[in-house]
């Protein structure tokens, strides 16, 4: 086809097509573009052929289609920047040139969904597209895209198509592998990606090259990423083992999210010049705490004490101690094991194995307050008055000796129970545990007065056998020696927020802002319907929350009303804005009292420790930092409750038939879920297995109401089910109603 950009003027010239073909030095193609009135083709054509090709193109590619001879290249390239600096078009990372947003083009990131399709997480914060399994065929879940709307789907939503991948997200993913036909191939255990992966047949001879079995978890390597004509290809670069391998799930899990597991060459390197105990010179510029009669008070299982506390009566008031293990005493700002901190962001906790954020020789011990041996500590001291204000307290560095380690189990005994056998092991630090509980009693009156809000919830732990299998799901009930250790760690926290904001210090802030405008309406209107008002008008406090829990303390439906009351508040994140801790009723808050395990906790001390010697750690930023650890919580949070639910799933598969009283926990437009009593699992109850009639469901009400028979499912509502379906591979378990 020729092209259109010569005048009418020089229809009987020739086809730039046919002079591209003639040598660029040919003085015969001079004389014929001089007498072209346009010898370069105009914006409208330019924009006409990228809209008719619908993909970004590359440069040499756009030249072919428009003839550019190779003299023409420069100025073509000049007209084309001066289109891209005036929005008329725009290149992407790989230099292809394309039609910007106003072409309906927008760039966002692909959210895959089990069940083949997704959705593009707009950049722009607009409605999210629906892509269609079709689509999602050209891309994984987390690749960044540049799409486009085509139309509406059956369901009202903008539908997108894909026109570009920008960046891959996926290098590296874990799965399952099956076999069909003598074709090996990869169903990854992230859901969210839905295509199955090729395995490539090892290259002849490659007596290295891994050959998993089918039933195998190994861990792949995309050598060929998805397109519209060909599925991803992998090669199998780790094999794990068997799926029902004990750990498995955990082995499974730290690889789904990219967790951090095995520190670096240099993180180690630097691990194994750090002393095995505190040396003479470590004492330099630190307060001698060793013989003061601090104790450490943890779980049965723990093994990294970051804070060991005393108490002592002060007048009418107490002075308490909260000393917290020194990390940034060891682990430098810059240094490949604070890069290898900063990196984890936090110990990952999951049933009998924990991921540290540190290396175990700090983790469990020199940075561990363990029994009768020096460490290094960050203490904060404090005055506390009787009625739980806190008058003054102050920070330093020092030296403990910890004279003992106990447990909650075995201080609520002594304290409440006056078991013999636990007073006898606690001896003459009695007086001093008594001093702490008398502390807390007037700190825990200081917290109600202020307004904190105190959720009742149940945990759980799961107790094994000795080849690893579970044995039964318990409740774990916490004792006031938890609440105790609680109370001290609260005011050492609040202490150090007030003493960073006090120098108008940068910092990380712990906080966790009121429920949204949304959220808030909602809630009201749900409270409404059983004629109970939440206080407060558009900006309710802590106080208001609280209040409400103590007025539907009594009342049979207590949980659910509790349950919508917590979901309608935010999560807690961290951040340099300081806008307060809502739950805690705290107007300022940070974390300071665990820097063994949680990286925010290390800034805190670093920053502290400046600010005492009149400098400012600022090199940070603090925002980005602040996004970070807020990102590894949450995939802390994610592998666990995978881990969880796995194990939940491999304790129910032989229980199929068996019927189980239990709660609705969460109503959802496909079916409710059932919380059991006595096993502490939960599952699906399908919508389809609700009864003989049309569920439909109810937001506002959480609930799901029968058409024609008017039948509610409400959230917290008793019900009886009969387990009927356990899937391993999903993490799921299916309930139906049983018959009464």
């Amino acid at each position: 086809m020729e092209t259109k950009r010569l005048s009418n003027k020089t229809k009987a010239a020739p086809s730039l097509r046919k002079l591209s073909k003639i040598r660029a030095a040919d003085p015969l193609i001079e004389r014929e573009r001089a007498n072209y009135d346009h010898p370069l083709p105009s914006r409208e054509y330019i924009l006409q052929v990228l809209t008719e090709q619908g993909v970004p193109v590359a440069f040499e590619r756009l030249c072919e289609l428009l003839d550019i001879a190779d003299f023409e290249r420069e100025p073509f390239s000049r007209r084309l920047g001066a289109m891209a600096r005036e929005a008329q078009l725009l290149q992407n990372r790989r230099n292809d040139w394309l039609i910007p947003d106003k072409a309906d083009l927008l760039k966002g990131r692909v959210q895959g969904h089990p069940d083949g399709f997704g959705f593009l997480v707009r950049e722009d914060k607009g409605p999210d597209l629906f892509l269609s399994e079709k689509e999602m065929a050209k891309a994984l879940h987390g690749d960044h895209v540049i799409a486009r709307i085509v139309g509406m789907d059956r369901k009202g939503r903008p539908e997108g198509k894909i026109v570009e991948v920008t960046e891959r997200a996926n290098r590296q993913v874990v799965g399952r592998v099956f076999e069909e036909h003598g074709v090996y191939y990869v169903v990854a255990e992230n859901k969210r990606i839905s295509q199955d992966i090729l395995i490539a047949p090892p290259e002849k001879g490659d007596r290295k090259a891994l050959r998993p079995k089918a039933g195998q978890v190994v861990m792949i390597e995309i050598i060929e990423q998805p397109s519209k004509q060909s599925q991803p290809i992998g090669r199998v670069i780790e094999i794990l083992g068997n799926y029902a391998d004990p750990g498995m799930e955990i082995e499974i899990a730290l690889r789904k999210h990219e967790l951090p597991f095995e520190f670096s060459k240099d993180a180690l390197a630097e691990t194994k010049k750090i002393p095995d105990a505190v040396r003479k010179s470590d004492w330099k510029g630190r307060e001698d705490l060793t013989q003061l009669p601090l104790v450490t008070i943890d779980g049965e299982t723990a093994k990294d004490f970051d804070d060991a506390v005393y108490c002592e009566r002060q007048g009418k008031g107490y002075r308490l101690i909260v000393a917290i293990a020194d990390v940034s005493h060891y682990v430098a700002d810059g240094s490949a094991l604070d890069k290898e901190s900063q990196e984890r962001g936090n110990s990952v906790y999951f049933p009998r194995r924990v991921i540290p954020m540190l290396p175990e020789k700090l983790s469990n011990g020199l940075c561990s307050l363990n029994p009768q041996v020096e460490r290094l500590c960050m203490v904060c001291d404090m005055d506390v008055s009787a009625t739980g204000a806190i008058k003054q307290y102050r920070f330093y560095a020092a030296v403990i000796w910890s004279h003992a380690r106990l447990t909650y189990t075995e201080v609520a005994a002594a304290l409440y129970d006056k078991d013999a056998a636990a007073l006898e092991k606690i001896g003459a630090l009695l007086p001093f545990l008594e001093n702490l509980d008398a502390l807390y009693r007037v700190l825990a009156k200081a917290r109600s007065k202020r307004g904190a809000i105190d959720f009742e919830t149940v945990e759980t732990r799961m107790v094994f056998d000795d080849l690893g299998k579970i044995l039964r799901i318990e409740p774990y009930e916490r004792n006031d020696a938890h609440r105790v250790i609680e109370e001290c760690m609260l005011a050492a926290n609040v202490c150090a927020s007030d003493f960073l904001k006090e120098r108008e210090h940068p910092a990380l802030y712990r906080v966790h802002e009121g429920p949204t405008p949304e959220r808030l309406v909602k809630l009201r209107d749900f409270l409404g319907t059983f004629g109970l008002q939440l206080a407060g008008g558009d900006e309710p406090h802590a106080k208001d929350y609280a209040a409400l829990i103590d007025k539907i303390a009594g009342r049979p439906d207590k949980q659910l009303l509790q349950t919508v009351m917590l979901r309608s508040l935010r999560q807690a994140i961290y951040s340099p804005d300081n806008v307060g801790h809502f739950g805690l009723a705290y107007e300022s808050y940070t974390h300071f009292t665990s820097p063994i395990r949680r990286y925010p906790d290390l800034l805190i001390h670093r920053a502290i420790k400046s600010a005492l010697a009149g400098r400012r750690y600022d090199t940070l930023n603090w925002e980005q930092v602040g996004l970070a650890c807020s990102a590894t919580e949450r995939r802390a949070d994610d592998a666990t409750r995978d881990v969880d639910a796995w194990l939940k799933c491999w304790y129910m598969q032989d229980r199929i038939g068996e019927v189980f009283a239990g709660s609705i926990s969460s109503v959802v437009p496909f079916g409710i879920f059932v919380a059991l009593d006595t096993v502490f699992v939960e599952g699906l109850v399908h919508v389809s297995d609700l009864g003989r009639d049309y569920f439909h469901f109810d937001e506002k009400q959480h609930a799901m109401v029968g058409e024609r028979t008017g039948k509610r499912y409400r959230l917290s509502d008793r019900v009886r089910v009969q387990l009927v379906r356990v899937d391993l591979d999903q993490n799921k378990i299916d309930f139906r109603l049983a018959e009464e």
